[in-house]
């Protein structure tokens, strides 16, 4: 399902956080039209996904890339009890930007964000930007990748948004190798997440994910 007809499922007055984040999107992306991969059954009616969509856009940007961004940690359907707050539901999206390597395989890395969103909806837990986690193994699992955890930054084109349920910032995924989150382990203070983001920064601005990097 393409993310207009996911989105006619509901009326504009519905689903106002769903389109703050397009429009957001729109704006770096005016022509494009995603590959949108929307949850068949939502997380609040028994579904096991909490995300009620993933869209997967392609850049050309520094080098080929593909931009992942979710829907659902932020409120995307219209509350009056919850309107005008501070922040929107947890107050973030997830983005990932990973390197293409001549084939479709980004499969995995929507499924890391449904596996994140379960430990924050559970957890009730939230990420902030230089926050950083252990992937519990191979970013992209039965693979050799040295990428085993991720850090999370504010996205470099995406940024912040304001909604009409509080703001919502867009936070990128950044793959750490073993070495790098053994590092940040030892100390982690997040002034020290963001000197390691700008190192990476230096030959990689937009932060984009490539699983051969040691």
């Amino acid at each position: 399902m393409n993310k207009e007809d996911y989105k006619k499922q509901f009326s504009e007055d519905d689903a106002v956080g769903w389109l703050s984040i397009d429009t957001q999107l729109d704006r770096i992306y005016p022509a494009q039209e995603p590959q949108h991969f929307g949850t068949l059954i939502k997380y609040m009616l028994g579904g096991e996904d909490p995300l009620d969509g993933i869209s997967v856009y392609e850049s050309n940007e520094q080098e080929p890339h593909y931009h992942i961004v979710s829907y659902g940690f932020s409120e995307l359907y219209y509350d009056e009890e919850k309107a005008g707050g501070e922040f929107s539901k947890f107050g973030f999206e997830l983005t990932f930007r990973l390197k293409k390597e001549g084939n479709e395989d980004f499969h995995w890395a929507m499924n890391l964000m449904q596996n994140l969103a379960k430990y924050v909806f559970k957890s009730g837990k939230w990420f902030e930007e230089f926050h950083f986690i252990p992937a519990n193994g191979p970013i992209k699992l039965e693979s050799d990748t040295d990428i085993t955890a991720v850090a999370f930054v504010l996205d470099p084109e995406l940024g912040k948004i304001d909604t009409p349920h509080g703001e919502v910032s867009f936070l990128q995924m950044v793959g750490l190798t073993t070495s790098e989150y053994e590092e940040l382990k030892q100390n982690p203070k997040l002034s020290e997440t963001e000197k390691l983001i700008d190192i990476l920064k230096a030959s990689n601005p937009l932060l984009i994910n490539d699983l051969n990097r040691k």
